[in-house]
């Protein structure tokens, strides 16, 4: 963030959705909070299952609205607990649920110029033009400066795995 006066700045917005890349976001907008010495919103955006143009056609129909929206914010409380494993990471730290895509959501909730918006940047390789979607959204209309977190060497070393046994197991199956 060089050129940027990080003495002015308000918050720093972070996008949480459970995945490695996410997780990796979180990790870092937490260090960043705390150099800076602000506060950490942490948010998880959501959308009813469907989305919202079926949720519009049978609002009736199913689970109600308010218990997706609390469903979400117990989802965020747990994945919080778990990243910080019940410690306090000496920041104050903000759950923020937003009904919504995830880009704009961001978007939205990192609404002043003096904010910092922190997203994972996706994956790499096969799934690459899909991946990055809200991390381009975030770069192309947030107000503020966006950090984009590129992924954890890690989260490349546990795809590779997981497709070598796919792989294995196709193979295993064919035999029978």
């Amino acid at each position: 963030m060089s050129g940027y006066d990080t003495s002015a700045v308000a918050r720093v917005v972070v996008g949480v959705s459970g995945s490695l890349g996410s997780v990796t976001a979180l990790r870092r907008a937490t260090s960043l909070a705390r150099r800076l010495g602000t506060e950490l919103w942490a948010v998880l955006a959501w959308e009813p299952p469907g989305g919202d143009l079926a949720a519009r056609r049978s609002p009736d129909a199913g689970v109600p609205v308010e218990q997706w929206q609390r469903l979400a914010g117990q989802r965020l409380t747990a994945l919080l607990d778990e990243i910080f494993d019940g410690y306090s990471p000496g920041i104050p730290v903000h759950a923020v649920v937003v009904r919504g895509a995830p880009g704009p959501a961001l978007v939205a909730t990192a609404d002043r110029e003096n904010d910092v918006l922190v997203v994972g940047a996706g994956r790499r390789g096969l799934h690459r033009a899909f991946s990055g979607r809200v991390c381009r959204h975030c770069m192309a209309h947030a107000v503020c400066p966006v950090l984009a977190v590129p992924p954890s060497p890690l989260e490349s070393e546990l795809l590779s795995v997981h497709r070598r046994n796919t792989w294995h197991l196709r193979m295993d199956l064919r035999r029978l």
